[in-house]
């Protein structure tokens, strides 16, 4: 009985260990990202909550998609590698995030920001044409299909999931599904998406232009490299 209450508490220790983990990279490195300025512009054009769904469609399946295959990586190759293979990744974003903030000089290349509005200015189309036929919806059930399979919910789904493809989160939560309770990694990814996304479409334009990037990085970097160093402390689990 002793045994089991000990291994009980011992996976809620994994299991909130791999949630605060993996909260805490996606809240380090989501503010300020490209798919937080995609959900930011679109919602100042379109309906709030079909531009979060969408997007948080998209990173909730990249969660899930890039835990499972960190979870999967320790049973092709042994735990040993794969944890310090998390803690080199740990230290190179870190590092580069850091020396980006110290060293990285603007030559007049465009913002986060910038890229994304002209991104999404390309493919731009009218909301009030693509929400009209929505409108005319009468239960609940009518309406939400329509939000989930109108071209704004796509378009935020399409452009969010794009974006985040091997991005740094992806590649850290891949990381930390591999040496981390892959559940706790990948509730904590979530729930932190779901914050940074809700505030993107919150806060808007004016979140988003009150943004420094480069300082943001920064802190980012030091809180990877915080994770590496603690990950190079503590070892591979036995």
């Amino acid at each position: 009985m002793a045994s089991v209450a000990r291994s009980l508490v011992r996976d809620a220790e994994r299991f909130f260990y791999g949630f605060g983990k993996s909260f805490g990279v996606i809240m380090a490195s989501e503010i300020g990202d490209k798919t937080f300025f995609i959900a930011a512009i679109m919602a100042m054009r379109n309906p709030r909550i079909t531009v979060y769904a969408g997007a948080i469609a998209a990173l909730a399946a990249m969660t899930v998609l890039s835990a499972a295959l960190g979870w999967a990586a320790p049973n092709l190759i042994s735990k040993v590698y794969t944890h310090y293979a998390c803690t080199a990744l740990f230290f190179f974003f870190g590092l580069k995030s850091v020396y980006d903030y110290f060293f990285k000089k603007d030559n007049g290349e465009e913002s986060e920001l910038e890229q994304v509005e002209h991104e999404i200015s390309k493919g731009r189309s009218t909301p009030r044409e693509l929400n009209e036929e929505g409108k005319k919806k009468e239960n609940a059930l009518a309406r939400m299909l329509g939000m989930v399979f109108s071209q704004i919910f796509l378009k935020s789904f399409t452009l969010t999931f794009l974006a985040e493809w091997g991005d740094r989160s992806q590649i850290a939560t891949i990381g930390l599904a591999a040496s981390e309770d892959v559940v706790g990694v990948t509730l904590g990814g979530i729930l932190g998406h779901m914050i940074c996304t809700g505030a993107a479409v919150v806060g808007g334009r004016h979140l988003a232009e009150h943004i420094d990037e480069r300082t943001v990085g920064g802190l980012g970097g030091l809180l990877f490299l915080a994770f590496g160093a603690h990950a190079l402390y503590t070892g591979p689990e036995a």
